[in-house]
């Protein structure tokens, strides 16, 4: 931990020098995950020529190792740099729901740098619970705990998440969540195209909504240049839902999200084995909500 803690103080510029070193390492020496890597574009593309992949390839290489340092080093930003490094465009949407006492969901994904986003929200003004699965190894957990605490961000473990709805269910925050991850429990899922793939997605976040009638906002975040973001909130449903047909939230997510996969195809995390489950692989599948 104190190595890291020691990393983090470096200054940017020497992160980033690192970052190249971990970026041509990754892609042409470990050549880290670079089957996964390559047909997940390729079937995800199949508009897209050999060319245009390895390209796409050599840029989410350099998108995932700035990721990594610029993650290690949140702690040690100063709240008006990471204010200055991430800027809301349009926080007034989230901001009136929760000066009118009332949390929302925030449905991110693993774009861009997805690990500065709930501490930058807290420093513009909403506050944020950031769910998350736990890792396995207990250093790496304590270390990203450590990390995604910073400036008052709140790290939920996923399997905590009902409690703390229970205690904090009248406490106005974004309820951050990174809701393109691999579900536990396909059988369960709520499966639908997602490019060009039949996918699994996480009900919880739809159930969630609904069952305690907050609005949802999908968190498009965007590189301007390397180490600056912009955070635009879309509306993706507010309640009431009772007439809202069950997946409807989940299905505008998903577009939205593979809006902004296309226009920014290697800042998505293409190294995580998202499509390892299909329908066919299980014998009963229960693609629905309630």
């Amino acid at each position: 931990m104190t190595f890291f803690r020691l990393l983090s103080r470096l200054p940017l510029s020497i992160l980033y020098g690192i970052s190249d070193i971990l970026a041509f390492l990754l892609n042409y020496v470990i050549r880290y995950r670079r089957k996964v890597i390559s047909d997940n574009l390729t079937q995800s593309f199949p508009e897209k020529s050999p060319a245009e992949i390895k390209q796409i390839i050599k840029a989410f290489y350099h998108n995932l190792s700035d990721l990594l340092v610029e993650t290690i080093k949140l702690p040690s930003l100063s709240p008006d740099e990471l204010k200055n490094r991430v800027r809301f465009t349009n926080a007034e949407l989230v901001k009136a729901c929760l000066q009118a006492g009332q949390a929302v969901i925030g449905m991110a994904s693993h774009q861009s740098n997805w690990e500065w986003l709930p501490s930058a929200a807290v420093l513009n003004g909403m506050p944020a619970d950031s769910i998350y699965k736990p890792l396995t190894s207990e250093f790496s957990e304590k270390m990203m705990q450590m990390i995604r605490s910073s400036f008052g961000a709140v790290p939920i473990p996923m399997n905590n998440l009902p409690r703390r709805m229970a205690s904090h269910k009248n406490v106005p925050r974004i309820i951050a969540l990174v809701a393109d991850q691999v579900p536990n429990v396909p059988e369960q899922a709520y499966w639908t195209n997602f490019l060009h793939h039949d996918t699994p997605f996480y009900p919880g976040s739809e159930r969630l909504a609904r069952s305690r009638n907050l609005p949802v906002f999908y968190v498009e975040l965007v590189r301007v240049r390397r180490g600056y973001y912009e955070a635009t909130f879309f509306p993706v449903g507010k309640p009431p839902y009772s007439d809202l047909p069950v997946g409807t939230l989940l299905e505008r997510y998903r577009d939205l999200l593979e809006t902004t996969i296309r226009k920014y195809p290697s800042d998505w995390l293409w190294s995580h084995r998202r499509w390892k489950h299909w329908r066919e692989k299980y014998p009963k599948i229960e693609a629905k909500l309630d």
